[in-house]
């Protein structure tokens, strides 16, 4: 079953992995800066707000394009970052669960098997911790933000690895890792 990681233990985990908050008290973090990263964007429909600069690192994906997009994230997360996953919104879960995402985020995490009461109230980017052999459950979130998201971003961070993801609410899955081992492997998912 899915369980909650509070906040303050949330920062604690990302500052041993040398991560940095970009907002406070929100879910959005990345690598320090001029720390030496690889960028992998996995977009559904194309998107002509991507910069042009970006447009080297990304990779369009065959429709049904939440549904590809989930099975080559659960395919990569089982394959390639074993261990958990954490899944944040980059705003805050209030934020998410009473204005951005209301009312199928609430919907989709009863799903899972979470009481979306533990975390309506919450004003930070507390973690939802899925094993990998709830890979199932996270299945079902990933696929519903794909399908749902209409201005929010959630991240995902796995604890111990030096790598994050964006979902996106273009239906993306935006990668940024500082294992260029991984980043390699990232071209080659189908």
């Amino acid at each position: 079953m899915p369980w909650i990681i509070d906040y303050d233990a949330v920062l604690e985990q990302t500052r041993g992995q040398q991560l940095r908050s970009l907002y406070p008290m929100s879910g959005a973090f990345g690598f320090a800066e001029g720390a030496p990263t690889h960028v992998r964007g996995w977009i559904g429909p194309d998107d002509p707000t991507i910069r042009p600069a970006a447009r080297a690192f990304v990779r369009g994906v065959p429709a049904p394009y939440e549904q590809t997009l989930t099975d080559w994230f659960i395919r990569t997360w089982q394959d390639h970052l074993p261990g958990k996953m954490w899944l944040l919104p980059m705003s805050h879960w209030h934020y998410e669960l009473n204005f951005g995402s209301c009312p199928w985020l609430a919907a989709t995490l009863d799903r899972i098997g979470l009481d979306p009461g533990q975390l309506q109230d919450r004003n930070n980017g507390s973690a939802i911790e899925f094993a990998p052999d709830e890979h199932h459950r996270a299945r079902l979130i990933i696929h519903r933000l794909l399908e749902m998201l209409l201005g929010s971003d959630f991240a995902i961070l796995f604890p111990e690895r030096d790598t994050l993801c964006t979902v996106h609410h273009h239906k993306q899955l935006w990668w940024v890792t500082a294992n260029p081992t991984f980043a390699d492997a990232l071209d080659t998912i189908t």
